[in-house]
């Protein structure tokens, strides 16, 4: 899940957090106080990590694998890993993690009074991603993005201390569409590692085969299909929208830039045709200031 850069050997940590620059919309901007930047970049942290694990992009050298008392014959098993990984994050709550990444979050879930359950559902969507590489219908797609995404907004609302059910419901809306965005942009990619998020069933209604998403460039039935799943996730984040009129200040500006940003990947996807087959169609700063504006105004 996500784009991958290449990790630094020799630092389990830097090449992990150095993905940040990757995102649609900045992590933790430099205009959030610098206490809120420091546990979203430690938030991040454990969730880039956890992905790198699944995606087996970990930094080359199994210094990851030694950290987590992960035996050399095992380093390259994925769900050896994520059940040492696991093991790992639950030292954060109850004694001394082992991985640096997880001592840097452990400040952060103290301060923040954060629970286990939203890092151990990021940990069960990488599990299942070693499991599971079809998703027969779209609401197989939305149970894997309860796992995949919408921690992280969860996590977002803890460290704020804006947390409120309502507030949940509209995060979630907005996470999800922005995991079938990130989907979107990298059908090519994941298709590399054998996994498809396109529902099969969407797939059958579109009379798009497998072969077709190997293309070099998507007919007329992918860029159809791709079309259909862009308006699901436009729906998504209109409905969880609402989210950044609720809160104020500078988090206001940080959930419209998450908004805007899938917004403009949206309209990056739609400039292109809806041909993602080639690579991730990239939109430049001027349309995602212009999605920011429309979001802070409550237009879009």
């Amino acid at each position: 899940m996500g784009t991958a850069r290449p990790a630094h050997a020799g630092d389990p940590g830097h090449g992990t957090l150095a993905k940040a620059a990757d995102e649609n919309f900045p992590v933790a901007p430099f205009f959030l106080p610098r206490a809120w930047r420091t546990d979203l970049m430690a938030v991040y942290g454990f969730a880039r990590l956890v992905d790198d694990i699944g995606d087996g992009d970990l930094a080359p050298g199994g210094a990851d694998a030694r950290l987590l008392g992960v035996a050399p014959g095992e380093a390259q098993d994925r769900l050896v890993l994520l059940d040492a990984f696991e093991a790992d994050l639950r030292r954060v709550f109850d004694g001394t993690p082992r991985h640096p990444l997880l001592r840097r979050l452990q400040p952060t879930v103290r301060r923040c009074s954060l629970t286990p359950e939203p890092f151990l559902g990021l940990i069960a969507a990488n599990r299942q991603d070693q499991l599971v590489s079809r998703y027969e219908t779209f609401d197989d797609l939305l149970a894997y993005c309860e796992l995949s995404a919408n921690p992280v907004g969860r996590l977002v609302l803890a460290v704020t201390g804006t947390t409120t059910p309502e507030r949940i419901r509209r995060s979630d809306a907005v996470c999800t569409a922005l995991q079938i965005v990130e989907h979107l942009q990298d059908v090519a990619e994941d298709l590399g590692r054998d996994r498809i998020y396109l529902p099969a069933d969407d797939m059958k209604r579109f009379h798009v085969q497998e072969a077709d998403l190997a293309a070099k460039t998507a007919g007329a039935s992918v860029r159809a299909l791709v079309a259909y799943e862009a308006q699901r996730a436009r729906d998504l984040l209109n409905e969880g929208a609402p989210l950044v009129g609720s809160v104020h200040g500078r988090l206001k500006l940080l959930l419209a830039g998450f908004v805007a940003g899938g917004r403009a990947a949206l309209g990056a996807i739609a400039a292109a045709d809806y041909d993602v087959l080639p690579g991730p169609p990239r939109h430049g700063k001027l349309r995602l200031l212009r999605e920011v504006g429309v979001t802070l105004r409550g237009e879009g």
